[in-house]
């Protein structure tokens, strides 16, 4: 199996909740808890990873996706310890450690700034999230692989007042939409970019 996604989030901002609140099949997070963001290759292996995480610890699922390539496990709790252990126990049946999980790849990064009125309307139907409004700056992140995008949402959010519209953190490449104004898309995309930075593994050799 192949480690691709494993990332910490220590505490979830309210928006980021909220969103994934909207998308969780399984136990919805609450603001506040841990999470913790794992994406293996094949797919179908996610399945005994969110076995061994439930028996050992108290850590409850938000999701489990299984695709054709990839499985992506979300765990959340309101003790960072219980989401720590459930980490620890999925790279010890795996037989990894954290520094062989895959580094992000930024394959895009735009802020498109002075929205027009009939682009929102078309983000606006499709986002789980938050509204954009014209006159708006919009910042498009896309990551592989794709579950970092959780972790760069939330770190967006708490680095500034901006409205999570939406992201996707399985599939191919990982996407975040944020809306606000010009100078809050600046830091926040700024946040998001340097958390993704900051995160060793194992370079994308694809």
């Amino acid at each position: 199996m192949q480690l691709r996604t494993f990332s910490y989030i220590d505490i979830l901002q309210p928006q980021t909740t909220g969103f994934l609140q909207t998308v969780s099949p399984g136990f919805m997070p609450l603001e506040g808890q841990a999470s913790l963001f794992v994406e293996i290759a094949p797919g179908i292996a996610i399945n005994m990873l969110t076995d061994i995480a439930l028996k050992k610890t108290a850590a409850m699922p938000g999701m489990q996706i299984v695709e054709r390539a990839f499985g992506v496990l979300e765990l959340h709790h309101e003790d960072q310890g219980q989401v720590r252990e459930a980490g620890a126990a999925i790279l010890d049946v795996l037989g990894v450690k954290i520094e062989d999980r895959l580094k992000p790849k930024i394959i895009s990064n735009e802020i498109i700034t002075g929205l027009e009125g009939y682009q929102s309307q078309l983000i606006n139907r499709m986002r789980h999230g938050n509204m954009i409004v014209e006159n708006e700056a919009l910042c498009i992140l896309e990551v592989r692989p794709a579950g970092y995008a959780a972790i760069a949402t939330n770190e967006a959010e708490k680095a500034a007042d901006i409205n999570v519209l939406e992201f996707m953190s399985f599939g191919a490449n990982g996407r975040v939409w944020l809306g606000g104004s010009e100078a809050e898309i600046a830091e926040a995309a700024r946040a998001a970019l340097n958390v993704l930075e900051s995160i060793d593994g194992r370079p994308f050799d694809r």
